[in-house]
């Protein structure tokens, strides 16, 4: 139901149906057979899995920006290579849920809140704080919206079998990065926030609605937490881009 409130995105409406739904896809596409997908931010690293030979196209969902998602060779597992902010990449993973995806993992890149957290260093999104707009039309309003803790605790356990270090902790998920401030980035380093980024409330958000497993990986890239913006190079980090794509196609399997 709808209450009026003083803001618009804080009139939330808890109301399943929507005028038009993920499930209408079904008409075209039918019901998937597989059931869990990687989204990837990872661009080079997709094309090195197709030149590897690990992956190949399975099917387009044609629209005005076409959905492209790959199948893994040896596994029933697909990738898609995600697109930027909370509306295309968990709108794109609400319109999956519509013809059968049910367990997702996502791994990605943001910049750090703290230099001391070093590029390529990982961090398994604990939540994150919501300062965006779309998750708000999923989930009540709320400072803070926290991910699932037995998938989080799947990946954690996975990390720490196989000695890979790692942080645990919030996301600050923004939608304008040109919007950065000094004061802002203070602020949400204070509330906790390890990394910004632009998409985690939002597909936390999907997930809680969907009712479906959801886990995420965000590697360290720039560093914001100074007075001068710091790229690091992070996006040449290829071997970390590649062999995260790899360990979330185990940890999809089992979460």
């Amino acid at each position: 139901m709808l209450k009026n409130k003083d803001y618009p995105i804080l009139e939330f409406d808890d109301n399943k149906e929507a005028l038009i739904n993920p499930y209408f896809l079904q008409k075209k596409y039918g019901v998937l057979p597989i059931k869990k997908l990687i989204i990837t931010f990872f661009k080079e690293a997709v094309n090195m899995l197709l030149d590897d030979g690990k992956i190949k196209e399975y099917l387009t969902i044609s629209g005005e920006n076409d959905l492209v998602l790959y199948k893994f060779i040896d596994e029933d597992v697909l990738l898609m290579h995600g697109t930027i902010g909370c509306p295309a990449c968990a709108g794109y993973m609400d319109e999956l849920t519509g013809i059968g995806i049910s367990e997702v993992m996502f791994c990605g890149g943001g910049g750090v809140l703290d230099k001391d957290i070093k590029v390529g260093e990982l961090l398994v999104v604990k939540g994150s704080i919501r300062d965006e707009g779309f998750s708000y039309h999923y989930v009540k309003p709320s400072r803070i919206i926290y991910s699932q803790e037995d998938v989080r605790n799947i990946i954690c356990s996975y990390l720490n079998e196989n000695n890979i270090p790692y942080i645990e902790g919030l996301t600050w998920t923004t939608d304008a990065f040109y919007r950065e401030t000094r004061d802002k980035i203070m602020v949400r380093k204070e509330e906790g926030a390890k990394i910004v980024e632009m998409e985690q409330s939002g597909c936390i958000a999907v997930a809680q609605f969907r009712n479906i497993k959801y886990g995420a990986i965000i590697y360290a890239g720039d560093d914001v937490s100074q007075e001068v913006w710091d790229k690091r190079n992070w996006r040449d980090r290829k071997s970390i881009r590649y062999s995260l794509i790899e360990m979330c196609k185990d940890l999809v399997k089992i979460i």
